[in-house]
């Protein structure tokens, strides 16, 4: 029988890389990315209904230092506008299911921070209602159902580690190599999308160093991936931030000092990841760091959604 309450634990994402091509005839741009999940989870608890879908926001506060950037309240949108009703709405068009779900949606992971909140509590909408109506769906009916939604939406339903070509909704399994750990650091300042797009488009990103970057891309599944050799793709975000250049990179010169390797943007940012060392100690370098910023300490996930039955 079906379940009456399945709960997800969806987690964020890292881009190792992000390079970004030219702008498509249909508007989008050409992205060649290596995604990684990371264990920094929103949870998503979805109930039977009879009829219509419905959401309800809590926060949890999940840093290692600071608390939960109050701009996440404000991008979170409640209700028909949520990302995750909207998933919720188009896994029973596609399947054909008459009733209804409330969902429960406990944010952990800070919004608008390149962290694939969003595309995430998507991915767990999707992945939720056909848990609960005991619907099989093939991955290939997922991911494309995803890519109608975002394009990080196929990536949080794959999770693990994946190359992303196209808008980012083409993936290809990447192997993984030895697992790792990272502290996140999410400042006060945010960035604009469409303005670091269109900063792209009006920048000298060339094609010749976009072929090299695909290039480089493609090689990367030919090994098992370690996450120091897929950084060196780069992130073109990291170019076009404009005034807030400088908070960059004073900011990753701080995680350096503070015992982080290679910091960079994730996704058009405005969150900034370092490595941690094999035997470097997280409370250690939590210690360290000078600043403001938001703290989160994460590890490497095989998986992007995590999926239970609940008995209440």
């Amino acid at each position: 029988m079906s379940p009456r309450r399945v709960r997800v634990e969806a987690c964020a994402k890292l881009n190792l890389g992000l390079a970004v091509g030219p702008r498509r005839p249909d508007g989008f741009h050409d992205l060649a990315t290596v995604f990684q999940s990371v264990t920094l989870a929103d949870t998503l608890v979805a109930e039977r209904r009879a009829l219509g879908f419905s959401l309800e926001v809590r926060y949890a506060d999940a840093a290692a230092r600071g608390s939960l950037p109050r701009t996440t309240r404000a991008a979170v949108p409640a209700g028909g506008a949520n990302l995750a009703v909207r998933a919720a709405r188009l896994a029973a068009r596609h399947a054909g299911i008459a009733g209804g779900a409330h969902l429960i949606l406990v944010k952990r992971i800070p919004a608008g921070a390149g962290l694939g909140g969003g595309s995430t509590d998507a991915a767990a909408a999707l992945a939720a209602v056909f848990a609960l109506y005991g619907v099989r769906v093939s991955l290939a009916d997922r991911l494309a159902l995803g890519a109608e939604l975002g394009s990080d939406v196929p990536f949080a339903l794959l999770g693990g580690t994946a190359l992303g070509l196209g808008r980012g909704e083409r993936l290809t399994r990447l192997r993984p190599g030895q697992p790792f750990r990272a502290i996140i650091a999410v400042p006060r300042w945010t960035v604009s999308t469409p303005a670091a797009f269109r900063l792209l488009d009006g920048s000298k990103y060339g094609l010749t160093r976009w072929g090299a970057k695909l290039r480089f891309a493609k090689a990367l599944g030919r090994m098992a991936l370690e996450p120091r050799f897929a950084m060196r793709l780069g992130n073109a975000f990291e170019d076009v931030l404009g005034p807030r250049r400088s908070d960059f990179v004073g900011l990753c010169a701080r995680l350096r000092e503070a015992g982080l390797d290679e910091p960079r943007l994730t996704g058009s940012g405005s969150a900034v990841f370092g490595l941690l060392g094999p035997r470097s100690h997280a409370r250690t370098v939590l210690g360290r760091f000078v600043g403001d910023e938001t703290l989160f300490v994460v590890r490497s996930a095989r998986k992007g959604l995590r999926i239970g039955t609940l008995s209440r």
